[in-house]
This record gives structure tokens, sequence and C-alpha cells, in this order.
């Protein structure tokens, strides 16, 4: 999956709240792994706008395909923490992933299958997207084992989720539904069409999961991630983590987009975006 940040330098003006700067705030030093060059979508720009204080795009990595199995990615995030690791400043690492991604409409890496792997009998296209799942599955799996091994009795948190749910989902939450309907459902941002995942592992520490809500909008997790972490809240943090307790994890739909019109208020009065 592929996080999306929710701050960014915009035309003229700048917003400086956001998930990698509260995490420098705290002495953390910020990386990010990006599996394509990283003029693509300005995601250089964005991203060290954003705070992130290392920008690692597909050049650097040493490629020139972006759809490398997961393991490579995962080996790089291995290697990066091996490299940068320091006693008194903890890592942020984003780490983002390709081989799941679409088209699943051709076969991608026969070789990488896990063993014992047979297809459920849905449509082609749905089975590569299950076999891809499995893939990773088992690297993530790999890669968590190999960091029990090469940091022992050391703190990791893990946040996985996915930043939307596969193109292949509309045709499969109601097959049947005609294309009018369908359209209506996404227009009025029906959440079966929207829910994805988010979830945690953590190694050598039992983290704080008071705040990861069953239901929680994206500009949540950032705060979630932070006190899973033990980092405290700054306080517009503090103030956003009312709404998210008000609104039962709903941020931009809670009171028809009221709350998340009158929290930006506030973080425009307080100067975290200026210029706008």
């Amino acid at each position: 999956g592929q996080l999306k940040f929710y701050v960014t330098r915009i035309a003229a003006g700048k917003v400086t709240r956001g998930l990698p700067q509260a995490l420098q705030r705290c002495g953390y030093r910020t990386f990010s792994l990006y599996p394509t060059y990283g003029d693509f979508l300005s995601a250089r720009s964005f991203q060290t706008g954003a705070g992130i204080g290392r920008f690692i795009d597909m050049a650097e990595m040493g490629v020139n395909e972006d759809m490398q199995p997961d393991r490579f990615y995962f080996d790089q995030a291995r290697r990066l923490i091996a490299r940068e690791r320091q006693a008194d400043a903890p890592l942020f690492v984003l780490v983002y992933l390709t081989a799941n991604h679409f088209p699943w409409t051709s076969t991608y890496r026969t070789d990488l299958t896990p063993a014992g792997w047979a297809a459920p009998g849905n449509t082609p296209e749905v089975d590569e997207y299950i076999r891809r799942q499995s893939m990773t599955a088992a690297d993530y799996a790999d890669f968590v084992a190999r960091l029990k091994a090469e940091h022992p009795g050391e703190p990791f948190l893990l946040v996985r989720f996915g930043d939307h749910q596969p193109a292949i989902a509309q045709k499969l939450i109601e097959p049947d539904l005609p294309q009018p309907r369908l359209a209506d459902r996404l227009m009025r941002h029906d959440p079966r069409y929207y829910k994805t995942y988010y979830a945690f592992d953590a190694l050598n520490y039992r983290p704080n999961l008071t705040s990861a809500l069953e239901t929680l909008d994206g500009a949540y997790l950032p705060l979630v991630v932070q006190e899973a972490a033990g980092v405290p809240l700054d306080p517009s943090f503090v103030a956003q983590k009312k709404i998210m307790l008000r609104c039962n994890g709903v941020f931009y739909g809670c009171k028809h987009g009221a709350e998340a019109r009158r929290f930006n208020r506030l973080l425009i009065d307080a100067g975290f975006i200026k210029g706008l």
C-alpha cells in the first residue's frame, strides 16, 4: 500500500504540520523508500516538504524497474536500519510495496508463489490479486523474523495499511449493480467502496493502541501512530484527537465536513498553514 501524507507545500503557501515533522521534533530521523523516480508526481519535493529528511528513490536503490518483489523493499529497509541506526536517534521509515499493484491481468513472478498456494477459483484477475497478497504476506513474515534476529531486544513499531481498495473491488462488492447506481454509491462516499485496512505489529514492547478505533479516517492515522510509539502529541494533535473521539473515527464526513473545516481554520490561525 502507499501512504498519502496529509501535508505538503502548496503553491505559494506552506503547511508545517504532520507526522514527519512531529517525529522530527521528538528526535526522529525520517526516511522514505520510494519505488519509482523521485520526480514522479513531484514525490521528492512533496515528501521532503512534508518533513522527510532523506528521500531514496528507485534510481538510488539501484534498479530501473518499479515492480520489484516486496522482499526487495523490505531488504532495502533492513539495510537502511542497520546503516542508520543510532542509540539516541529513533528512525521513521516509510516503505512502499508495488508487487501487489495492478494490473492483475498478467501473472507476476510465478517463481515467488508461496509453496502450496492454489488458485481459489475466482476470475483469473481476482486469483492473481490473491496470489500476490499471499506473496506479500510471506515476504512480510520473513521481514519481521529477520528484524527480530538482527535487532534482538530493540523495539519496533510496524504499521501496515492500504491507501485505497483495489480497482477490482467495485466489480465484487455488488456485481449486479447497474452502473448509474454504482456511480451514485461512489459520489455519496458509500463506506463499502472506500474502506481499506490498517494494522499494527510491535516487537519488544507493548504499544498504546487505545486510539486505534475499529473505523478510522486516514487523517487520524498520524496521531494513532504517535501514541502507539509513545510520542507525546503536540497541541494540534490533541485537538484533533478530541474530534476523532467525538466523531467516532470520522473526520472529513463528520457533521457534513464542519469538524474538518473548523480544524483547518484552527491550523491556519495557529500558523501551521501560511500564505494561502
